[in-house]
């Protein structure tokens, strides 16, 4: 068993090559840096559509307020077919809504996948095939493209090598961290979304002005050059390395990884959960679920936050596409502090649904406002934009990290680690549906009102809180005794294994 699974999961050649690391230290800071990155690089390709949305699509007109007559700002820009139409932002709606569809259907089979390849190779294919296919959206506006299929058709395929990155990160940091300070570790590790994020935003709204293209061009480069990196130096488990880890810290990866490996029983043939086998996990449904309307939030801001900026005035003026776009990483700013607040406060607490839902309830008058007084000028709209983004991004970093993490190597599984990639990819899975639903509801309810919006989204923010209820409950009666035994048996509900 030893050799199949060598098989499956190689030393990187680099270091291979360099040879002569025996630290753990050394392999988990390598792995944070490298997954960090490459994660990086997967959020900075997936916002630009959002930057160059006011390109394509520059002279909207949105129901029957003032804003379409104030273009002045986009008199040099014509344009796009066909999204300079009047079915324009409903076009460019559909778009993200195929994106994301093929993104979350193609997440529940990543992460069946991943749990059954070699992560490096696995995750190396996602990244290039991520910018091959962004690149080639880019490649429309010097081979002067207009059909809407090509660009429909072309962001579903790139939403399926999306889809190999999440689970495929998540499960090789959780290989190395244990529980301890997990939340902590990997709130600050989740930055890499708002990193991206911001990154995009402000790449692909400076090369705005060179042409478009530029825009999908110039980061895809860049991810095919970090996905050498990944190939060439990711160390995907201690097993895989040849490390023993004693460390009491992360003894729980010490249990996951080697005792199957121990033991030539039936479990190590299996050596991968079934997909419906994950979903039975505790938790994992309820957390899912509230992922599903949690994403819904923040991928609306993700996909039309640059585009709501630049077509409402702000202290009675309209703000240029590019400007529009490098206001909105604000947002993302705030979810980098929203992230870490939330894996450090879940830490401290013990209580990952206490955390997540929390931040869900505080993000509802957050939302409101933010579309209430953020128009009064930049100044509050910064603020505003901040304190939302850390609201919103809180519990969705701390669900698809932290909690991911607790659920994929959960006491139920006995020890089996090959769960990490695939309860990782039903929970972002399940989310990415929602992830979907948002910005196209957005598409349409927008053109008529962005109060409308603001109030879906309000709505989704309380389901979310709610869906977590039952885990809620359970982890507050679990802090009302202070015997640890009883606390366990108290939260089975969320994670048994978790104290």
């Amino acid at each position: 068993m030893a050799h199949s699974h060598e098989m499956t999961s190689r030393k990187p050649p680099g270091i291979r090559l360099f040879g002569g690391i025996t630290a753990l230290r050394t392999y988990q800071t390598l792995v944070l840096v490298l997954t960090f990155i490459a994660y990086t690089c997967f959020h900075m390709t997936r916002k630009i559509p959002s930057i160059v949305k006011s390109a394509l699509d520059p002279q909207t007109k949105l129901g029957s307020s003032p804003w379409g007559r104030l273009h002045t700002k986009n008199t040099l820009n014509i344009g796009w077919l066909p999204f300079n139409t009047v079915d324009g932002s409903a076009l460019l709606g559909e778009i993200d809504v195929a994106f994301l569809a093929v993104y979350s259907v193609g997440m529940f089979f990543a992460g069946h996948l991943g749990d059954r390849m070699d992560l490096r190779i696995f995750l190396t294919i996602g990244m290039f095939g991520t910018a091959v296919f962004t690149a080639l959206f880019g490649a429309g506006y010097w081979l002067n493209i207009h059909n809407f299929y090509y660009f429909l058709v072309i962001q579903m395929i790139a939403g399926l090598f999306q889809a190999t990155g999440w689970p495929s990160v998540v499960a090789v940091v959780g290989n190395w961290f244990g529980k301890s300070k997990r939340g902590l570790i990997m709130g600050i590790w989740n930055a890499h979304t708002s990193v991206g994020n911001i990154s995009g935003s402000l790449l692909a709204a400076f090369l705005l002005k060179f042409g478009w293209g530029w825009s999908f061009a110039i980061p895809s480069l860049i991810m095919v050059a970090v996905g050498l990196l990944v190939f060439v130096f990711l160390p995907v488990s201690p097993e895989v390395m040849e490390i023993d880890i004693d460390d009491g810290e992360i003894s729980s990866v010490k249990d996951t990884t080697k005792e199957p490996l121990l033991e030539p029983g039936q479990e190590v043939k299996h050596n991968a959960v079934g997909f419906l086998e994950a979903w039975k996990i505790p938790g994992v449904a309820p957390f899912a679920l509230c992922l599903f309307f949690s994403k819904l939030v923040a991928y609306t801001f993700l996909y039309w936050l640059p585009f709501y900026i630049s077509h409402t005035p702000i202290g009675g003026e309209y703000l240029s596409d590019a400007l529009a776009g490098s206001l909105s990483t604000i947002f993302d700013v705030g979810g980098v502090l929203g992230g870490v607040l939330a894996g450090h406060i879940s830490d401290r607490l013990n209580a990952r649904a206490v955390t997540a839902a929390s931040f869900m309830y505080c993000a509802i008058p957050a939302l409101f406002l933010y579309r209430t007084y953020g128009s009064m000028s930049i100044m509050w709209n910064i603020c505003l934009m901040f304190i939302t983004g850390m609201f919103v991004n809180g519990p969705y970093a701390l669900i698809t990290t932290a909690v991911s993490a607790d659920l994929g190597t959960h006491s139920s599984l006995n020890g089996n680690s090959r769960a990490l990639a695939t309860v990782t990819a039903i929970i972002d899975g399940t989310g990415s549906v929602g992830a979907a639903i948002g910005p196209l509801l957005t598409g349409y309810i927008s053109s008529s009102s962005w109060s409308a919006v603001f109030t879906m989204l309000m709505a989704a923010a309380l389901l979310a809180g709610l869906l977590l209820t039952q885990l809620v409950c359970s982890e507050l009666r679990g802090k009302e005794t202070s015997n640890p035994s009883k606390d366990v048996a108290d939260t089975q509900g969320t994670y048994s294994d978790e104290v």
